[in-house]
């Protein structure tokens, strides 16, 4: 029997309870299991879409953190004030916890105030209070203009921005108010979801151009005017709108960016198939991880590369505690719905290692693939928390 271990892991989004869960299940209740987060609800992320049109409601898509305790695993609730990788070492409230194994998922922050403008003009639809605000503006606007922009080209869950386009049609479609709305998308890469290939590209672009949504990639906003609801962009275009949604900037948490975990980018390098850091019995993974691919892209930031992830960590993590070997890897493998409203949603996924680029194939909108996401959701709710 191996001495008592701590595993402490920060983050209680999609790769922290995946880790927990998962350690949990296979180490004995001597080692202890500790998962620290700021928030006291698990939110399930994806769901936003859909509360945004109306179709759910913010209780239903949340869960309580501490209801992993029943599980055997400690919930340490609080602000994450310092990380120290080299002794494992975290600083929560004034408490330091030292950890023998430290798994890092604290995800992306969502930085809308680095540009002039934007949070007090729009919507941020990848937090519960913009969908909830966002759903409010939609249901007020009876004619107008809605713009959904990316504000920076890189930002997770790619498919999301054109899910929220999609969605957002086929309410007013069926409100009988769509000849009156104008709908638009602008964005700050160059085509959407680049890194899964130009089929996944040219079927979402399709999809807009059949519904009537102008698609305007290359555009990096700069300013948004407030007073005038206007968009300046980098390159001079200026856009009216009368409700904007938006994605903001991303960038990792501050007490990583102020930590030695940090690297050129701000963000946590890892071994792309292990989620090692640097320093020893200290593991990253999730949005908060940069992935570097062959084509000179980053692994995209999705909930279901941290689950992949969050599952190799835990296995390789008990190993080590257990005194067995692991073989346990990464091999890049991902998927995602992309809901396109009416009850039905697209499917794409594949190999995101392939080299010289990804290999991904793309499923045409169907409602098996909605109501596949719909049980995604209901079995995640159910039986993780």
């Amino acid at each position: 029997m191996s001495a008592p271990r701590t595993v402490v892991i920060l983050g209680g989004g999609v790769g922290g309870v995946v880790a927990a869960r998962s350690l949990r299940k296979v180490l004995p209740r001597t080692h202890r299991v500790v998962l620290v987060d700021r928030e006291r609800e698990h939110l399930f992320a994806p769901s936003l879409l859909w509360l945004m049109v109306g179709q759910r409601e913010a209780r239903a898509i949340q869960r309580p953190l501490k209801g992993l305790e029943r599980h055997g695993i400690e919930v340490r609730l609080g602000e994450i004030e310092r990380l120290d990788p080299a002794t494992r070492q975290v600083t929560v409230e004034g408490e330091v916890l030292t950890a023998d194994h430290l798994i890092v998922t604290l995800g992306a922050e969502l930085a809308p105030e680095t540009v002039p403008g934007l949070a007090e003009a729009g919507h941020n639809f990848y937090t519960l209070a913009g969908a909830e605000s966002l759903h409010t503006a939609l249901g007020t606007l009876r004619k107008g203009r809605v713009v959904v922009m990316t504000a920076a080209p890189a930002y997770k869950c790619p498919a999301a921005p054109y899910e929220a386009a999609l969605l957002i049609d086929a309410l007013y479609r069926k409100q009988g108010l769509r000849d009156a709305v104008t709908i638009e998308v602008y964005a700050a890469e160059p085509m959407p979801m680049g890194v899964a290939g130009p089929e996944m590209s040219g079927a979402v672009k399709q999809l807009l151009a059949e519904r009537g949504i102008p698609y305007h990639p290359e555009h990096q906003v700069k300013s948004v005017d407030v007073t005038a609801k206007r968009l300046e962009f980098a390159n001079g275009a200026q856009v009216t709108f009368d409700v904007l949604a938006f994605v903001p900037p991303h960038r990792a948490p501050k007490v990583v960016r102020e930590s030695a975990l940090a690297g050129e980018t701000g963000w946590i390098p890892v071994d792309r198939n292990t989620l090692e850091t640097r320093f020893p019995g200290v593991f990253a993974l999730g949005d908060v991880v940069t992935i570097p691919l062959a084509l000179g892209k980053p692994l995209p930031k999705a909930g279901v590369f941290a689950h992949g992830q969050a599952e190799v960590v835990a296995q390789r993590v008990a190993a080590s505690i257990l005194g067995t070997a692991s073989t346990a890897r990464f091999t890049g493998q991902g998927e995602c719905f992309v809901e396109i409203g009416d009850g039905k949603a697209g499917f794409g996924g594949g190999d995101f290692y392939a080299e010289p680029k990804p290999v991904v194939s793309v499923r045409a909108p169907s409602r098996w693939h909605h109501w596949g996401k719909v049980l995604f959701e209901k079995s995640w709710l159910s039986f993780k928390l």
